[in-house]
């Protein structure tokens, strides 16, 4: 192969007409783009059904003052010598080509050289930007290690301290005063094919408060997961700051402060900004998939686009499936039907009712009516159980689970909320540390054989209670799930492993079925089956431990698996526009799935791939040359 590089090499030297007219660049960034999109162009709904999928350019490529796409993969230390004296970048890095595995031992061992978490998300940055293949090795080789340096718990700290280390752009930042030229500069943006973008304002970061664009830390560390677990190509992410002000006073005063030093723009301003970005991204990007993250009232965009764009909420739609996931199996290992399950959810935000949501919908898909399912769920704010008449305004999204049988008593405690429901699932999403004492545990333990307890906060300072305190005021007989990681716990001879029902196991898969099938909306059926394909991914080793969610360390087979319940959702829901796939088995389209999926490992092979392929071409155009000259 390398041979066959450098007769390549070697012939477009000898050929300059020829080597002008080939950009590797292109080549190169023409392989990577290729491994999530079905279609480089938009697929018109009378056209979807044509069967081939194109992986190929059909348009020539601007030139740009920009690094091309994947030009940071032209200095992997991995790279033959013939292929870089072609790429021109012989002598610039050191010139006896690595291993991975040299590389991957060079890279861990700067890594954990970091004294703080901190210093080790800046490394990883750094490492991202400058070989992003690398990066992506790394994460997927070592997933449980590198992935809260990456995402949570570490990327809050980040995030706080964003305008401290910030060091070069990772993303786009639009400011409220870019509203009327939005289109515009999106255009600065040097990708030309964007698959997905997550968007935030910073305006409720991870239970941290309002960071204002100190929160821009949420999206690229979002999207390094979707690349990291579901193999959507990194050059087709976008993260996407939108900066509308900010109510912190700290921030507005810190001298280092990179955002707009005003207060919060009204409801109705957002409204409108966010009504010119839709719009300006889909004209942009026609097949974008937009995800909406860490707003602090999410619900208005949510109803106001969900009909109209590829968008969906993760702090909604995302937390409420994952949960969801968790508790099909946690009903089914309690042995208790769901028609009989009693629900208090500690937090009654636009998280908790999200995952409220979601379960009455399964609580529906096994056959009850949608307002008995209602009455399995009490939820608690910060003023007790939330009634009709308990004598404050709710919000909106109080009012489909607010209680109006409580007979006009007000209970104001979670204590005398679980005295007076006893319920079967005791659920958090308060942020609030501690907040399932040992007597709260203990009670729900007498009350049921398998107890459900969800403590869902993040991080682990604000999860309601740890593993050991469910599986020690229980006796060991709680149904346990978190959303911050807990370690395996011994307990009277037994070793007790925590499920973690962390929103990575659906939220890339969401957004990978929904690229590769070409969705023109992400429905309620599309977020419901990525919750129910979970289970079906549990192995029979992970239901023997008690295991609520499968081991983390097969995150990317979830995904695949996740995206194929969510392409088939799309197809009952009618919103496919690739069609074809419809005529394909499971078996044959969850492997079509995985064979899409962007793979860090090669990455580098692509590239020789692609110069192999040139330099067949070549040799047969040269023979032909010499057949003609002999006649």
């Amino acid at each position: 192969m390398l041979a066959i590089a450098y007769m390549f090499y070697k012939s477009l030297v000898r050929l300059p007409a020829l080597r002008s007219s080939l950009h590797l660049p292109s080549i190169v960034s023409r392989a990577n783009m290729a491994s999530t999109t079905a279609t480089q162009d938009g697929v018109p709904q009378s056209k979807a059904n044509s069967g081939s999928i194109v992986t190929h350019h059909t348009k020539k490529q601007k030139p740009h003052n920009r690094p091309q796409s994947g030009a940071e993969a032209h200095y992997d230390t991995t790279i033959p010598k013939p292929v870089r004296k072609y790429l021109g970048t012989y002598g610039l890095f050191p010139p006896e080509p690595d291993t991975y595995e040299v590389q991957k031992k060079r890279c861990l061992a700067q890594l954990r050289s970091k004294q703080t978490n901190i210093g080790k998300f800046i490394y990883l940055s750094q490492l991202r930007h400058a070989n992003m293949h690398l990066f992506y090795r790394i994460l997927t080789d070592h997933f449980t290690e590198i992935t809260p340096l990456v995402y949570t718990p570490v990327v809050g700290e980040a995030c706080q301290r964003w305008s401290e280390i910030y060091m070069f752009p990772e993303g786009m930042y639009l400011s409220y005063l870019d509203k009327g030229n939005i289109a515009n500069v999106l255009k600065n943006w040097h990708q030309e094919h964007v698959e997905i973008t997550v968007v935030t304002d910073g305006s409720r970061i991870l239970g941290l408060g309002d960071l204002g664009v100190n929160g821009m830390g949420i999206p690229i560390g979002k999207l390094a997961l979707y690349t990291g677990c579901a193999g959507i190509r990194p050059e087709g992410t976008l993260p996407l700051m939108i900066d509308l002000g900010t109510s912190n006073k700290a921030f507005r005063e810190d001298p280092l402060y990179l955002g707009s030093r005003r207060d919060k723009v009204t409801a109705e301003e957002e409204a409108d900004f966010l009504d010119e970005l839709m719009e300006a991204l889909k004209e942009r990007w026609p097949d974008i998939v937009i995800q909406f993250e860490d707003w602090k009232n999410p619900f208005p965009s949510l109803q106001r686009y969900k009909d109209h764009y590829a968008m969906f909420n993760d702090d909604i739609q995302g937390t409420g499936s994952v949960i969801m996931g968790g508790i099909i199996g946690a009903v089914q290992q309690s042995g208790v039907a769901a028609k009989d399950h009693r629900a208090v959810f500690l937090g009654a935000g636009s998280a908790g009712v999200g995952v409220a949501q979601q379960i009455v919908d399964y609580f529906v898909h096994e056959g009850m009516t949608e307002d008995d399912a209602k009455k399995c769920f009490w939820l608690v704010d910060s003023k007790g159980l939330v009634t009709h008449d308990r004598g404050d305004k709710l919000a909106e999204h109080k009012v489909y689970f607010a209680r109006d049988d409580n007979e006009g008593k007000q209970y104001k405690s979670l204590d005398e909320v679980v005295d007076y429901v006893k319920p079967t699932i005791l659920m958090g999403l308060s942020t609030i540390g501690g907040a399932f004492t040992p007597e709260i545990i203990q009670k729900v333990g007498r009350m049921n054989n398998r107890p459900i307890i969800f403590p869902l906060s993040n991080p682990v300072s604000k999860s309601e209670c740890t593993f050991e305190e469910a599986i020690v005021n229980t006796d060991g007989r709680a149904l346990f799930a978190s959303g911050s990681p807990f370690y395996p716990y011994e307990y009277k001879g037994k070793t007790y492993h925590p499920g973690q029902g962390n929103n990575m196991y659906v939220f890339p898969g969401i957004g990978l079925g929904t690229i590769l099938c070409k969705a023109v909306k992400v429905t309620s059926g599309m977020i419901y089956a990525s919750g129910e394909a979970l289970p079906t991914m549990i192995t029979e080793e992970e239901k023997d431990i008690a295991l609520l969610y499968p081991q983390i360390t097969r995150i990317r087979d979830v995904s695949a698996r996740v995206a194929l319940y969510v392409i088939r959702a799309a197809q009952k829901d009618n919103v496919d526009r690739l069609h074809h796939l419809r005529d394909m088995s499971d078996e044959e389209l969850e492997q079509w799935i995985k064979e899409k999926m962007y793979d860090p490992h090669r990455a580098i092979e692509s590239i020789e791939d692609e110069l192999e392929s040139l330099a067949k071409d070549l040799a047969h155009t040269r023979s032909l040359q010499g057949e003609k000259s002999n006649l």
